[in-house]
């Protein structure tokens, strides 16, 4: 397990923690994704694809604020996941769910209710 965590001068502050699930990665992500944090999101987001694991999980379920800038590094992620790597996300809250939605993401990135979901899918 990893971790990272970035804290900027105006309080605003992204943690990821990463786990490995069998064949699948999962990316636990609390705090704010913003065009402040999202950088870090990002990084975290290609490192864990680095290794093209079957299948990466992101799970949202404590994000507090996701922007465009955050919806910006999941495309990213789709993009560098190619079809090597399944990415899904688990997104059970309206602040993280709707802007995923709104934008029509949910179409090319799977939303889930729950890690099990993510993970047994």
């Amino acid at each position: 397990m990893s971790s990272a965590h970035t804290e900027p001068p105006n309080g605003q502050a992204v943690h990821v923690t990463t786990e490995t699930q069998g064949a699948a990665v999962v990316l636990v992500v609390s705090g704010d994704i913003d065009m402040v944090t999202a950088p870090e999101f990002e990084k975290a987001l290609l490192a864990a694809l680095r290794d093209r694991p079957e299948v990466l999980v992101v799970d949202l379920s404590a994000v507090e604020f996701l922007g465009s800038a955050g919806l910006t590094a999941l495309v990213t992620a789709r993009q560098e996941a190619g079809s090597d790597t399944t990415l899904r996300v688990v997104a059970e809250s309206s602040t993280t769910a709707r802007p995923l939605q709104l934008t029509g993401l949910d179409q090319e990135i799977p939303l889930y209710r729950t890690r099990e979901e993510a993970l047994t899918s």
